[in-house]
């Protein structure tokens, strides 16, 4: 009877040991049940080995001794092995991806903000047992990449109360909380879950006032010209965006971290230049996006162009042209040029991909600077380009011809550039943290040649749009979030026509069997 029983103690083992193997691919999430099922397995198992002591020592006492301890070894030896190589790879993980677009690895800017975490976040994902492996097949990147990140998985099924103590009425949702605060998303997308982690570990939203009234571009048009996109691209990026009419109300409101001057088709008043240089005495931060004439009698922006310059920016009265023939593989014209120099600056931090501008004029530093302030240029074009300086002839014949004795510059052309200076005084709410720790009040302006790049219609061109949003976290003083944002999966479905489905089907249903069965038939008629 006692025999009996040790040898249901050796089976209870075995199945325990089977059992914890089997949930820590099922179900990994409950980790606890795992080691106690390994546990209890290893120890069932142990008690049954330690009842049959006497059959061990009398299978070593006779002739086969020498081949069985050679399988024994052989087999701890392998077991020794891989158990190395399993303690090895629990402390010097390593992996590799494969795809052409880098589906399953985490961009620039998740990473870089991953790094940063000081305080532990906690994430939980509310849904059904059997939907929580999409969310573990991309939050375990984020786990992996920081020791502060960890990851619960709810099931809201079996656990409704925790659901409603979270208020979470949808399933799929993504809880995250950090320092007391916490922000729901619904998606897998890597890019909402990086802003999702954005926004509750920044704990505030920096604004962005559009100034309109001057033919500028409009952020709630979603036409070829329109800013919809763009404005859209800043609110997933944690911004809030409004618009300014500065010539209704020449004061840019006390919570602007940013001010954005967008393709004006006229130029500014005096008292609105004097708002702006107010506003940027108080440590504010400007961006100009000022394009060329669109045609040859338009009025220059005169204010503009000597507000930019006495900020020590130079903005010219030209127009850039790139013959290099880079912008012939996406069908746009010289007038269209292509940028892939990015001179040291902290908006262009590790920045390397192709950005594209549509009719765009030089943007240069003054010499020398101007008033104390000294700009950098931060974007040129390549040295198959120059600035046009004939606009005029430009405009009415489309020809692009260089003419150094006309006073065209030659490339590298800036095409941005960016300048900051010590507030004057203080704002009267402030919009940093307070402390002594606390950065100093700062003044910065941007200004950029073309307003197009960042329109509905170029925006998703290659490097537009992290440049763009580079240069708005630069403004808003957070260098940190600067980094190239995630990018869409690869769009691989096959399309085809019916024709083409009815010759697929007619292959794999009658073609391939048939000749398959005709192989059979061959073989089985040559051996007859």
């Amino acid at each position: 009877m006692l025999k009996r029983i040790l040898g249901l103690i050796g089976w209870l083992g075995v199945a325990l040991v089977l059992a914890a193997v089997a949930l820590r691919f099922l179900a990994p999430e409950r980790q606890q049940l795992i080691n106690y099922l390994a546990i209890g397995g290893l120890v069932a198992t142990l008690l049954y080995l330690l009842s049959q002591w006497r059959d061990i020592v009398r299978s070593f006492s006779k002739r086969n001794v020498q081949y069985g301890s050679l399988a024994i070894g052989s087999i701890l030896l392998v077991l020794g092995i891989l158990i190395a190589v399993n303690w090895m790879s629990t402390r010097q993980n390593k992996r590799w991806d494969l795809t052409s677009n880098q589906q399953y690895s985490l961009s620039d800017q998740t990473r870089k903000v991953l790094g940063d975490l000081t305080q532990p976040v906690k994430v939980r994902v509310f849904d059904e047992s059997t939907g929580f492996g999409r969310f573990r097949d991309v939050l375990s990147e984020y786990e992996y990449e920081s020791g502060q990140f960890t990851v619960e998985y709810v099931d809201i099924v079996k656990q409704p109360t925790v659901a409603q103590r979270y208020q979470i009425a949808q399933p799929g949702t993504v809880l995250f909380e950090y320092g007391g605060r916490t922000e729901k998303v619904t998606t897998t997308d890597e890019q909402q879950l990086t802003n999702a982690l954005i926004k509750v570990v920044s704990g505030r939203q920096p604004k962005v006032y559009f100034v309109h009234g001057h033919g500028e571009r409009d952020t709630a048009a979603s036409d070829r010209d329109g800013y919809g996109a763009a404005a859209e691209q800043l609110r997933s990026a944690n911004f809030l965006v409004e618009r300014l009419p500065l010539a209704q109300d020449p004061n840019v409101p006390q919570d602007a971290d940013i001010v954005i001057v967008a393709g004006p088709d006229a130029d500014f008043l005096p008292g609105e230049i004097d708002a702006l240089q107010a506003y940027l005495r108080r440590g504010g931060h400007v961006l100009l996006l000022l394009d060329p004439p669109a045609t040859a009698d338009a009025k220059p922006l005169t204010n503009l162009i000597a507000f930019a310059r006495d900020w020590g920016i130079d903005v010219g009265n030209n127009v850039v042209v790139d013959v290099s023939g880079v912008g012939r593989a996406f069908n746009a014209g010289p007038e269209v040029p292509i940028a892939l120099s990015y001179p040291g600056h902290p908006i262009n931090d590790r920045f390397d991909q192709m950005t594209a501008y549509s009719i765009a004029r030089s943007v240069r530093p003054v010499e020398g600077g101007a008033n104390g302030r000294t700009a950098q240029p931060f974007v040129e074009t390549g040295p198959n380009s120059w600035a046009e300086s004939d606009v005029r002839g430009l405009m009415s014949t489309g020809q692009v011809q260089r003419n150094p004795e006309d006073g065209d510059v030659g490339g590298p052309v800036a095409l941005g550039a960016a300048v900051t200076a010590a507030a004057e005084a203080a704002p009267a709410q402030p919009t940093q943290p307070q402390g002594e720790e606390a950065p100093k009040p700062e003044a910065r302006m941007v200004v950029i040649g073309d307003s197009d790049f960042a329109a509905n219609w170029l925006v998703g061109f290659q490097g537009n749009r992290d440049l763009f949003l580079n240069v708005a976290n630069w403004l808003a003083l957070q260098e940190n979030l600067i980094a190239i944002r995630p990018k869409a999966a690869d769009d691989r479905r096959i399309t085809v026509t019916a024709d083409q489905q009815a010759r697929i089907r007619l292959i794999s249903l009658f073609v391939i069997p048939g000749l398959l069965f005709a192989a059979g038939l061959r073989t089985w008629w040559r051996r007859r």
